[in-house]
């Protein structure tokens, strides 16, 4: 019997290879890090001994800059545990730096080590130890030294241990990282970054004492900070900007108690803000001690309680002069503030946590800061008056600025499409269209919308693949043609100049079932724009939108009501059942449901999980690095109609890697 010979194209058994231990990290790096610099593998480090703080177990965190490169983070805390792990039977020690999904914040019962710590990732320091050439670990725990060293992210030293004497008794943990340059762009770690995340740190720890040292050139500089965010913020004002604050800073600190509705016990935040009239601004927002310099919802819940208190004091005081309307940028454009939020189970975009994603920190952070503020306007009428007239200043500037982008406009007005169902404003930065699938879908999106500034499309069934279609014949197709008239922009190609003087939204978002339907037809749109609408995608206009897979039903418990909270993926699912679990509710209590559609949603609940800015997910979609002829080859292979030879060549080389929705 003849034996086939396998080719590059086969797709067998040994096609499927399982990526053990840490080799996930070292494949992709970009997946767990930034890969600019080695700055935020150190920072996982240095946020588990913020969490030591944070807990009330550690005094001082120092970070020493080492001659040979290599940096070292010691704090007293309470030490890693060095024993065996019950399960594991191997140094407990050694699992938290060599296994993905491991450590000591998953358990968030009551008794768990760290209540409140950066998060559910389970990735942390073991991506710091896989992508490092050395790591070594001493824990000084349970009256002895206790050392580790791994090289590559694999043990080389194993677990010593030797008493101490009576005069060395000490509690704490020191790391010393020597990071891999292969892995990283530069391997020098950002000065002033660092400083800024390490005098961050000592703000968000009254008392706690953080020390850096240059090795190299013997400076040693300390941040202890007894006063808090209001020192912090005033310092951080001054040296941004030389303008004072329009009115005394308004400043606050909450948690909910075991009796507040809908949050877990300890969830809350503390808070600065400012208002000065001009200079630049200074926005700075942490949760659970990780700073998150692109935001979330925890900014999206101050905005939405300053914006309440400040429109509520104008109302009462009848201040809003006719045809103005206040919206919360105007509120919020001139705000400085340094907010400290403490989340539960913190849901972060990327695991490098840049910017948080929990719905529930809107409603969070509002219900506390919106009634503090406005009782302290009604208390100061005078300070309120004063913002009161900024705000509005800020609101008429919009407005005028919006007139000017009108009149730019061409004249020739299209006639747009019959089912389009527009919004009421013209400023095009804020508008928003979303091309529905279905009319359902639609008619829910129609009642669910801010029609203040969202337009609704809705499709119905699938939108001509349009990759070989003649830009002139393009309007054939009536779905098209509509798109292409309610965005007010003609097709075009990659080196044309289109006019773009007519569009008529800032974001065009794509809404689409989270199934394998609805992925079909974001992939139809998004063939449309790359192939005749390049310039949206590449001014960054057009986005898809990420409804949910999952609602969950949680039962009324004592004084808590019954709540209704959505998961995008089958993790995130996780991350609330722990929760509800930490939240004393019993196993079985609560219900799962799937959505199969976007259909299956009423208005309210598509505003809140897929609509609302503010907690939604929606993803930008740009063409990053890749080079324009390797895209326009890919797309070709993937669209072309007479390509199904190298379409299946290519599924059958990387079909191993899609993820099934089965």
């Amino acid at each position: 019997m003849a034996t086939r010979k396998s080719s590059a194209s086969d797709y067998s058994e040994s096609s499927i290879r399982v990526l053990k231990g840490l080799e996930p990290v070292k494949q992709r790096p970009g997946m767990y890090t930034r890969t600019e610099n080695p700055l935020h593998i150190i920072q996982e480090v240095i946020d588990n001994a913020s969490d030591e703080a944070l807990g009330g177990f550690c005094k001082n965190v120092s970070v020493t800059l080492n001659t040979d490169g290599s940096v070292s983070v010691e704090d007293d805390g309470r030490g890693i545990p060095v024993g065996l792990h019950p399960e594991e039977k191997v140094p407990t020690v050694e699992i938290v730096f060599t296994r993905l999904h491991a450590g000591g914040k998953f358990d968030k019962g009551s008794g768990g080590a760290y209540s409140f710590s950066g998060g559910l990732h389970g990735v942390g320091v073991s991506v710091t130890n896989a992508l490092s050439s050395r790591l070594e670990i001493t824990v000084w725990r349970e009256g002895g030294e206790h050392k580790l060293t791994f090289g590559d992210g694999d043990v080389i030293e194993k677990l010593k241990s030797r008493p101490l004497s009576k005069d060395e008794r000490r509690t704490g943990t020191r790391v010393t990282v020597w990071p891999n340059p292969k892995y990283f762009d530069s391997s020098a770690i950002p000065g002033a970054e660092l400083q800024r995340l390490l005098r961050s740190k000592a703000v968000l720890l009254p008392g706690v004492k953080v020390t850096l040292t240059n090795a190299k050139t013997g400076d040693t500089q300390t941040w202890q900070y007894d006063q808090g965010l209001r020192g912090y913020l005033v310092e951080s004002l001054a040296q941004s900007s030389n303008a004072d604050p329009l009115i005394p800073l308004f400043e606050g600190e909450q948690y909910a108690s075991g009796e507040t509705d809908g949050f877990a016990e300890g969830e809350g935040a503390a808070w600065v803000v400012a208002w000065t009239e001009e200079g630049n601004v200074v926005r700075e927002s942490y949760v659970n001690l990780i700073p998150t310099p692109a935001g979330g919802t925890h900014e999206a819940g101050l905005r939405e309680g300053l914006f309440g208190a400040v429109k509520s004091f104008v109302e009462m005081h009848s201040m809003l002069p006719k045809g103005v309307k206040l919206l919360p940028e105007d509120v919020f454009a001139r705000v400085s503030f340094v907010l400290s939020a403490k989340v539960l189970d913190p849901q972060f975009q990327g695991q490098i946590k840049e910017r948080l994603n929990s719905r529930d920190a809107v409603r969070l952070i509002a219900t506390f800061t919106r009634p503090a503020l406005e009782l302290w306007l009604n208390h100061h009428v005078d300070y309120g008056k004063k913002l009161a007239d900024l705000v509005i200043k800020q609101a008429q500037s919009r407005l005028r600025s919006a007139q000017k982008v009108e009149k730019k406009k061409s004249s020739g007005v299209a006639v747009l499409p019959g089912k389009l169902t527009d919004c009421e404003s013209d400023d095009v930065s804020r508008n928003e269209l979303f091309l529905v699938e279905g009319d359902s879908a639609g008619g829910s999106a129609k009642m669910g919308r801010d029609k203040e500034f969202q337009a609704i499309l809705p499709l119905r069934g699938k939108v001509l693949n349009s990759w070989e279609t003649e830009r002139d014949r393009l309007f054939a197709n009536n779905e098209i043609h509509d798109i292409a008239v309610a965005i007010g922009v003609d097709p075009h190609g990659p080196n044309d100049t289109p006019d773009l003087t007519g569009l008529r939204y800032g974001k065009i978002c794509i809404l689409s079932d989270a199934d394998v339907d609805g992925s079909h037809i974001q992939v139809l749109l998004l063939t449309l724009f790359f192939k005749h609408f390049p310039q949206l995608i590449a001014r960054g206009h057009i986005c898809v939108a990420r409804p949910p897979l999952f609602r969950v039903d949680a039962p009324a418990r004592g004084k808590k009501q019954a709540q209704k909270l959505y998961a995008l993926d089958d993790g995130e699912l996780t991350a609330i059942e722990d929760k509800l679990r930490k939240d004393g509710v019993k196993d079985g209590a609560w219900t799962i449901s799937r959505f199969k559609g976007l259909g299956e949603m009423n208005a309210e609940q598509l505003w809140e999980t897929t609509m609302n800015p503010d907690t939604r997910r929606l993803l930008p979609v740009s063409l990053g690095d890749f080079d324009l002829a390797a895209s326009e080859s890919r797309f070709n292979m993937l669209m072309g109609k007479g390509e199904a030879a190298a379409r299946r060549a290519w599924l059958e080389e990387h079909g191993n890697e899609a993820e099934a929705d089965i």
